[in-house]
């Protein structure tokens, strides 16, 4: 009888070896898994959580505005300036003025401080309302007390040559009109010119 007993024994421990062997694997594999599961889902959330949505990204905060609180920039001929005006004449005849021209007093030009060289300006004489279109080639006057100094020609045009300085109103206007608007004083003053003269006494 112990000898079946121990043959039985020996027969059945082969038979219980690869059983056992299976369940460890299996017992293993699940244990990766599952490991392997939670380490994604744990990672994934992490990421998650530090992840700011594209809305909350921190950006310098700019001011909201609309259309129509967007005040457009002026353009440069919508400025003016009214002050005392002075004018210059042979003395400086044939010199060098700022923009490189040689002054010529019979010319419609003027002298202003900051104005671009080349700007085109309406003065207009506020003591008499006549005005005249010069165009801006020099700097200054010198005194501060002064905005423009005019040519002899347009102060004489403006009737202020025997006041020597007046006070005066200047408009930038657009390159385009002051052609035209130089067309049509030529024309008016032609006008006053021929009304001046019928309205003299006769010899």
């Amino acid at each position: 009888m112990s000898i079946l007993s121990e043959n039985s024994i020996l027969n059945s421990q082969p038979r219980s070896q690869p059983r056992f062997r299976l369940r460890s694997v299996i017992g293993r594999v699940v244990s990766i898994a599952t490991g392997l599961f939670l380490g994604v889902t744990l990672t994934w959330h992490g990421i998650q959580a530090n992840r700011q949505p594209a809305s909350v990204v921190s950006e310098p905060a700019q001011p909201v505005t609309s259309r129509a609180n967007v005040k457009s920039p002026k353009k440069s001929y919508d400025w003016h300036q009214i002050g005392l005006a002075s004018w210059y004449g042979s003395q400086f005849q044939g010199k060098e003025t700022a923009d490189g021209e040689l002054f010529n007093m019979n010319d419609l030009t003027c002298a202003h401080r900051s104005l671009p060289l080349g700007t085109w300006v309406k003065v207009t004489n506020l003591h008499t309302h006549r005005w005249i279109v010069a165009r801006v080639n020099d700097r200054g006057p010198v005194p501060d007390t002064r905005i423009a100094d005019l040519s002899s020609k347009a102060a004489r045009m403006l009737g202020m040559r025997d006041r020597g300085v007046t006070r005066v109103r200047l408009d930038v206007i657009d390159s385009g009109q002051a052609v035209e608007i130089a067309r049509l004083e030529k024309i008016r003053m032609a006008r006053l010119a021929a009304e001046a003269d019928s309205t003299e006494p006769g010899d």
